[in-house]
């Protein structure tokens, strides 16, 4: 318990949002049924290479990827192809359920709804890989699904069982954006970025139809300026998950100690930089159209969206086609400019950070009591142990 509240109190992220209520409500702790115990497992460590931290760090990877999963599941259900090509993960459910909205998809790029199924089937594989590398260590896997009770899409043919994650009532932060466009600010070094869509930053926009209600097209076959900003709002949130995912890998690597662990960890975490490299590519794509209190800027006049002010550093940093890494400053400015994935600490990148940014996107909110689910305790308790691993030798 008084570790416990270490952890607390030398967690600023987790203490501002105990502050604004953003973790209230769930679980207090973890059910002995939710996660395996690797005390009993790793009880004498000199004769194991997998040490307790190695553990806590791929348990929380993997629950991470079940959160995943779920929600590329909800944008795979009503926009991923219906025809999902040559993999060894069977999607298990009916895909491209809503035609009107992969029309809005199709307009960020032609090939969005087999990304979208792609990206799906790789955070299952994700998951599943990685319980059953706890289990091949002699851990338990984890398993989330008692926190699935979020009421998902009502597009007719969606599954009406509970989720997750929600998609209706998103915040996204699009500082991911100008964070890797800068030559000059890391923000493991302090720096602080702009957002490339302000209006996302604030109130809560669907990133999925909601209803049928949110179908249809007119009499000339276009589709409402509404859905197709649930399409572009999808676009920008698909980067926003994945930069996590590109940062996630990198930070936590630094800690683990097993050498195959470290591969495990490599490995997943590039195709995470894959995912994020295809979806912010896209994203610029993205239709110049305005739904209600909700704007789509023209990222591509060198104008500022936040100041609405004109200049080359604005071109610089909002172009949409500037989507590789700009080389900046690295561990020490004295050494010069390099192109990096940012940020890859742990105060940036790590463990409770990634939670934080998820409980702040809005993808734990339960509709019912607009506050989290209890899910969101859970993950924090697994992030705190994954960011307190330290790499033995």
């Amino acid at each position: 318990m008084e570790k416990e509240k270490s952890l607390l109190n030398r967690s600023v992220n987790r203490r501002s949002l105990l502050k604004t209520g953003a973790l209230a409500g769930g679980a207090a702790a973890i059910g002995a049924g939710l996660v395996g115990n690797a005390t009993s497992a790793f009880a004498d460590e000199g004769k194991s290479r997998v040490t307790k931290g190695d553990i806590a760090i791929l348990t929380f990877l993997s629950a991470l990827e079940q959160v995943e999963a779920d929600l590329w599941i909800q944008y795979a259900e009503l926009g991923g192809a219906t025809n999902q090509g040559n993999s060894p993960i069977d999607i298990p459910f009916k895909t491209g359920l809503a035609p009107d909205y992969i029309t809005g998809l199709l307009v960020l790029d032609g090939d969005m709804p087999q990304y979208i199924a792609d990206n799906t089937d790789d955070e299952i594989s994700h998951h599943r890989f990685l319980n059953n590398y706890l289990q091949s260590k002699g851990a338990k896997p984890i398993d989330l699904s008692s926190f699935a009770i979020i009421p998902p899409s009502g597009v007719t043919g969606v599954p009406q069982n509970g989720r997750l994650t929600n998609l209706k009532q998103l915040t996204i932060d699009t500082t991911w954006w100008t964070r890797y466009r800068s030559d000059t600010m890391n923000p493991d070094l302090g720096g602080k970025f702009e957002n490339a869509v302000p209006d996302l930053a604030k109130g809560q926009h669907p990133a999925i139809p909601v209803s049928d209600a949110d179908l249809g097209v007119d009499s000339m076959g276009n589709i409402s300026n509404h859905l197709q900003a649930i399409a572009n709002t999808a676009g920008f949130h698909f980067a926003f998950i994945e930069q996590g995912g590109s940062s996630l890998y990198p930070a936590l690597a630094q800690k683990v100690t097993d050498l195959e662990v470290l591969r495990v960890l490599l490995s997943i975490g590039g195709s995470e930089i894959m995912h994020f490299q295809t979806w912010h590519d896209k994203a610029g794509n993205a239709a110049l159209i305005t739904d209600g209190n909700l704007t789509f800027p023209d990222l591509n006049k060198g104008i500022d969206p936040n100041t609405l002010v004109k200049s080359t550093d604005a071109a610089n940093s909002f172009q949409t086609n500037l989507i590789m890494p700009e080389p900046t400053v690295f561990l020490d400015p004295k050494l010069g400019p390099v192109s990096i994935i940012r940020p890859t600490s742990i105060a940036q990148g790590g463990a409770v950070a990634s939670v934080v940014s998820f409980a702040q996107d809005g993808l734990f909110l339960d509709p019912a009591t607009g506050q989290n689910t209890g899910i969101v305790n859970v993950l924090m308790r697994l992030a705190e142990e994954a960011d307190e691993g330290r790499r033995g030798f």
